[in-house]
């Protein structure tokens, strides 16, 4: 398993080995073991969740009240998309910047997004799976949005494509008006929560 960290504190890539045969394919998108030598600690699973989209659909930006927040490990079992990752805490060195990734099924590439991040995804061919693994449960008056279109966060949507928004997505505010109706989370308070899995984990 390879795995990199990217320039957004709390977002990790991790690419597995794939071993193609005359049946298929085979990969692990998720392995314990890199994800704790990596990061830390382990990985809490409290939910899967499971997407499919056509082309041009957009899903996000999307992140929930931390702590606790909800960290997601995503991959793409089916097709392709662009994955992107938009830092939305308040007071953090990288507020407003985003990463993007391109997964798909051929590489089984995963993205690790810590609780506090944002994230948000374009389908890049109909019929476009993604899977999640979720650190907490669903809880809808904890979780928010921002726009995906906001000009002023300039997130890289192919220009190729139509894009396809739900209702709340469309009607979620600018990142400035997110601010300013204090909905964002605050990096300070993520920094204390990072910190205390780490502590949490050195002893289990």
């Amino acid at each position: 398993m390879r795995v990199t960290e990217l320039p957004i504190a709390g977002a990790w890539t991790f690419e597995p080995p794939v071993f193609p045969d005359a049946r298929g394919v085979f990969a692990a998108p998720f392995q314990s073991t890199a994800f704790r030598s990596a990061l830390g600690f382990d990985l809490t699973v409290a939910q899967t969740n499971h997407s499919m989209s056509a082309r041009g659909v957009i899903r996000g930006v999307h992140f929930a009240d931390t702590p606790p927040g909800q960290a997601k490990y995503v991959y793409c079992p089916r097709g392709a998309l662009l994955d992107v990752i938009v830092d939305v805490r308040v007071g953090s060195p990288t507020f407003g910047c985003f990463e993007a990734v391109e997964l798909d099924a051929a590489s089984c590439r995963a993205v690790y997004l810590a609780e506090g991040l944002g994230h948000a995804f374009v389908a890049l061919t109909d019929d476009t799976v993604m899977s999640y693994l979720c650190s907490t449960p669903y809880n809808p008056t904890g979780e928010h949005g921002v726009s995906p279109v906001d000009p002023e966060l300039g997130l890289p949507w192919p220009s190729d494509v139509v894009p396809v928004l739900s209702d709340k997505d469309a009607a979620a505010p600018t990142l400035a008006e997110a601010a300013e109706r204090g909905l964002l989370p605050r990096w300070d308070a993520c920094v204390e929560w990072y910190a205390e899995l780490r502590l949490r984990a050195r002893e289990c």
